[in-house]
């Protein structure tokens, strides 16, 4: 898996599915443009200056709410390449691996623009902007290869096993 190097963008605790992706956007018209609409009631404006590469830093149970994996396929639409957060809730967790969102739980201190390095191989994130380094738990294989492959499905996809019996 390659390191990851961008911008930190600043959410607190508990940010549900639909302060990432409203509901009422989840029409089949929109499933392709989802990026569109990122954050577009909890904080306006923020599809605009997100950068791909760039990495949200969050608090506790981030992505609670509903099932949905649009919220974490319209982060990756828009560009983030990482969330990380303190904890997750769990659905949004694997919906983040079945859509190549790499999700890392660790505490991390930075600010709002701080450049961070994450090197998931070596399990650490550094906050280029204070020095500090901070561990968190390396992937095994598969889940590398899924996040690698830009989720389950394109996995699926890659090795060929989507097929339709007789």
């Amino acid at each position: 898996m390659e390191s990851i190097r961008g911008k930190a963008w600043k959410f607190g605790d508990h940010v549900d599915t639909d302060q990432i992706m409203p509901a009422e956007r989840l029409t089949s018209d929109n499933i392709d443009r989802l990026a569109d609409f990122v954050f577009e009631k909890a904080r306006p404006g923020f599809v605009r200056i997100v950068q791909r590469g760039d990495i949200l830093v969050a608090g506790r149970n981030f992505g609670c709410g509903s099932s949905r994996e649009h919220a974490p396929r319209a982060l990756r639409q828009a560009g983030v390449a990482c969330v990380i957060a303190e904890s997750f809730a769990r659905i949004f967790f694997r919906n983040s691996i079945n859509v190549g969102l790499l999700p890392i739980e660790c505490n991390v201190e930075a600010e709002e623009g701080d450049i961070l390095s994450i090197h998931p191989e070596e399990g650490t994130i550094v906050n280029e902007r204070t020095g500090q380094r901070f561990q968190f738990s390396r992937y095994p294989k598969f889940i590398k290869e899924l996040i690698e492959a830009g989720g389950l499905m394109a996995k699926v996809k890659e090795r060929g096993r989507c097929t339709r019996s007789q």
